[in-house]
């Protein structure tokens, strides 16, 4: 993205923002006031990823008498945008036939994620009522591991066969376009629905009519399995461009494609998570941190927090046990807080930039080795730019060589150490398949507070006895 465009995307996210403000305020005062005509002329105009976000702000009470004012075939999209707060809450609220119509009729993907979020009961009845075709491809698709692609994929897709003229297949996606996810990527199966090969509209649209499918087609297909981590789903659309990816089962048969817009939710969802545990927060992924209620949020807060005061624990013991060294040289302990902020400073930029290069794989071209060493390099780098101004400091504070030498050495130390911890942490829980964004800030950063105090202090009491 354009420097000169970016401000032009930003206007316009933030007056979609603006728009759903002002529908949800006028909606909800002709709701209230009993105006259904005037409530669905306000909303005929509108979007429906607006509607959808104008009902989620409305009061319970009146989000289920706007969203039945939406005509039918509108009211599905809608709510496949709905937040699933709020899709559970339609669900409690409309009645028992609208609820299966609205659910018979929602995209198969959807409608799994949607089941994800229900309890196990509702979705035993839910799956129960419907028909007996759309049972069965929910059943195929909830039977997939969670965060997989083949719990992430649709199944509506359009399929051709390589014997096909162009024209057989144009008329074939005419027939087929509104039941199907996308028309964009068109995909060719043979009579054991093995995937053969991909073709776009745009190459089926300038086709001669008489040619075959077989013909102008692109056999080099790439797709994933239905096994595939969703993240990785997310690179391979990334990675080519692509508007859907075909996902294919063991016998390398197609049986369903990931959407352009079910990775942008992935992405979403994966960098929350990903910021939630830098920061040492334990959160779900099916719902609004900011909707929980605060025991909910101390909950998820206190767990790490309590692990971290354990650890600091630690840097309050290395203290008091040096505290002769401390006695003798009092001037001592006023850098302390200067050493461990450094550190953790440090060893926080270290472990964000290695985190960061993990999620991308941008870091494969380097590995592991080397990275921890190039991280090592520049933790030595800065302690000695830092050294120019903190040395003479604490040599003038000390009033003598031992503090500003204890100073020194230890800056030197402490930040070659945190880059070190920072870059190693993280790839070291890779290597273990854990989640290296648990290696985070807090983390690294109360790991260095113990070790550049243990190092500080021993530093300082080595100097003494050789300083006097």
């Amino acid at each position: 993205m354009s420097e000169a465009n970016a401000p032009n995307h930003e206007t316009a996210a933030g007056s979609r923002v603006v728009l759903a403000e002002v529908v949800s305020r006028q909606l909800a005062t002709l709701l209230e006031a009993g105006n259904y005509d005037g409530a669905k002329l306000l909303l005929q105009p509108v979007q429906e990823v607006d509607i959808a976000e104008a009902i989620g702000t409305l009061p319970r009470t009146l989000q289920a008498l706007a969203f039945r004012l939406l005509p039918k075939d509108e009211a599905i999209e809608v709510y496949e945008y709905l937040d699933g707060t709020v899709q559970q809450s339609l669900l409690d609220r409309l009645r028992s036939g609208e609820v299966l119509e609205l659910v018979e009729r929602m995209s198969p993907d959807d409608r799994v994620r949607l089941f994800d979020e229900l309890p196990a009961k509702v979705v035993r009845r839910l799956l129960a009522e419907l028909s007996p075709a759309e049972r069965r491809v929910t059943a195929q698709l909830l039977g997939y591991e969670p965060e997989t692609a083949g719990r992430l994929m649709t199944t509506e897709f359009i399929d051709l066969k390589e014997f096909h003229s162009a024209a057989q297949a144009l008329e074939l996606v005419r027939r087929r376009a509104r039941d199907t996810e996308t028309v964009y990527s068109l995909y060719v199966t043979d009579g054991s629905r093995h995937l053969t090969g991909i073709l776009s509209l745009r190459d089926l649209v300038v086709a001669d009519p008489k040619d075959r499918i077989g013909d102008v087609m692109t056999r080099e297909v790439v797709s994933v399995s239905t096994e595939t981590d969703q993240e990785e789903v997310a690179r391979a659309i990334q990675r080519y461009d692509f508007l859907a990816v075909p996902v294919v089962d063991r016998e390398e048969r197609l049986v369903g494609i990931v959407t352009v817009d079910d990775v942008i939710d992935v992405i979403e969802q994966e960098a929350t998570r990903d910021l939630y545990a830098a920061g040492a927060v334990q959160a779900g992924d099916e719902d609004d941190y900011f909707q929980s209620n605060l025991f909910t949020v101390a909950r998820r807060r206190v767990v790490w927090l309590a692990v971290l005061v354990v650890a600091n624990g630690f840097t309050s013991e290395v203290i008091a046990l040096q505290g002769e060294v401390l006695s003798q040289v009092v001037v001592l302990a006023a850098f302390i807080p200067l050493l461990i902020g450094t550190g953790g400073n440090v060893g926080a930029q270290s472990s964000t930039v290695v985190i960061r290069g993990l999620s991308t794989q941008r870091i494969q071209s380097l590995g592991p080795l080397r990275t921890i060493v190039r991280e090592a390099v520049a933790g030595a780098l800065l302690g000695l730019l830092m050294l120019v101004v903190v040395v003479p400091w604490a040599w003038w504070r000390g009033d003598g060589p031992l503090v500003g030498l204890s100073v020194g050495i230890s800056l030197l130390a402490i930040t070659t150490l945190a880059a070190t911890a920072g870059a190693a942490l993280p790839l070291l829980f890779d290597r273990l398949k854990l989640d290296p964004a648990l290696m985070s800030a807090p983390f690294i950063t109360t790991a260095t507070d113990v070790a550049g105090v243990f190092i500080y202090l021993t530093t300082a009491s080595w100097l003494m006895a050789r300083i006097g």
